[in-house]
């Protein structure tokens, strides 16, 4: 029997063909049980230990950033709470090699990276030392400017391509990233060259305050790929299970040459868009938060280790002490860093100091050694 023709002018047809493409991949549901075995990644039981400690180290780190920035203690803070399969279980497909190009929330997988908690810190509060990084970290500092991180990541992308090198360069973004210009530029100039890249978007549900359904009539984000040409898919970012097979997938794709892929992550942040000022109560309801705390990652991830007797409740509170005193020993080393001074930002300004320069600087410094 002939197979029925599609008319090409029936536009509502064309738009669910694309719309179907594009089914949210799952390993690990909410009730901690297996649901895609053909899925599960090869993990050893020591390092599906390793990605829950991870997780659980971020959590922590995020309740006492927010604690320490309320104290005046910590600069600008986005929190992570709820993306921690997002952020960790990407992470931790990748190598030390390839090179992280973060957003501003994307600190956690910028540290377990190797940047030093301490410079961590020290970046939060404006310090110019949080931007000191040694050579063999293969990573910039966090981007502020929405988006851009995306371009950035396909120039280093395309020169690691064109030196041989068998890594990615990887960044992220969050819905509202997906609508800038530089989102589109990015992957599009990767695709084009075929740039050993791996792009993520973090679909948190909310651009600070505007809900992802406000900001694009896309029925997904990753479906947004398609226009440049590369394969993209959609993953739930509350599994931490489908995140790192999805990304391991990803990643084996681009350092084989086949060019970038896109994945989208579907997840939650539980508090405000940064503490500067957000106030998520204003736009969500106390129903969209109790849905997603229902989806909790660790709150998954801990019921199926529990239950293949790999967690316990006494190993998750020895992981927090020990988080909680290394937060501890890295905010008093930031504390104990030289303060910044104007002639140190004027030093800063340019590689060889202008005449003009130097006299403010000569200026600055007399006032500050009284």
């Amino acid at each position: 029997m002939a197979k029925k023709k599609v008319n090409p002018l029936d536009f509502d047809a064309l738009l669910k063909d694309i719309n179907a493409e594009f089914p949210t991949v799952q390993v690990l549901d909410e009730k901690g049980k297996i649901v895609n075995e053909d899925l599960m990644p090869d993990l050893t039981d020591e390092e599906l230990v390793q990605l829950m400690t991870d997780m659980v180290w971020s959590r922590v780190l995020d309740q006492r950033s927010t604690a320490l920035n309320r104290q005046g203690r910590l600069g600008f803070f986005a929190p992570t709470a709820g993306q921690e399969a997002s952020q960790l279980a990407s992470q931790f497909a990748m190598d030390k090699e390839d090179v992280l190009l973060p957003g501003y929330r994307d600190v956690p997988q910028l540290i377990k990276h190797g940047l030093p908690l301490t410079q961590a810190f020290l970046w939060s509060r404006g310090h110019a030392a949080g931007n000191e990084y040694k050579q063999d970290l293969k990573a910039l500092p966090p981007q502020i400017i929405i988006g851009a991180q995306y371009v950035q990541a396909a120039g280093v992308a395309l020169g690691l391509k064109k030196r041989g090198k068998a890594n990615v360069a990887y960044t992220y973004t969050g819905d509202g990233g997906s609508s800038q210009g530089d989102f589109y530029e990015g992957i599009n100039f990767a695709g084009a060259y075929k740039a050993n890249a791996v792009f993520f978007i973090q679909n948190n549900g909310y651009a600070i305050s505007t809900p992802r359904e406000k900001q694009t009539a896309a029925t997904t984000l990753a479906q947004k790929g398609i226009a440049a040409g590369i394969p993209s898919i959609q993953v739930d970012g509350m599994d931490p299970l489908a995140v790192y097979q999805v990304t391991k997938a990803a990643r084996d794709w681009a350092v084989a040459g086949n060019g970038p892929v896109l994945i989208e992550t579907l997840t939650f942040r539980y508090g405000p868009h940064t503490l500067s000022g957000d106030d998520p109560t204003r736009y969500r309801t106390k129903d969209i938060e109790d849905e997603w705390h229902g989806k909790d990652p660790l709150t998954r991830f801990r019921i199926y280790l529990t239950e293949k007797g790999l967690w316990s409740e006494e190993k998750e509170e020895a992981i927090i002490e020990q988080t909680k005193e290394e937060i501890k020993e890295a905010i008093k080393a930031a504390d104990a860093t030289p303060k910044q001074k104007v002639s140190d930002f004027l030093k800063n300004m340019f590689e060889v100091t202008p005449k003009t320069t130097q006299e403010q600087i000569d200026i600055y410094e007399a006032k500050e050694s009284k």
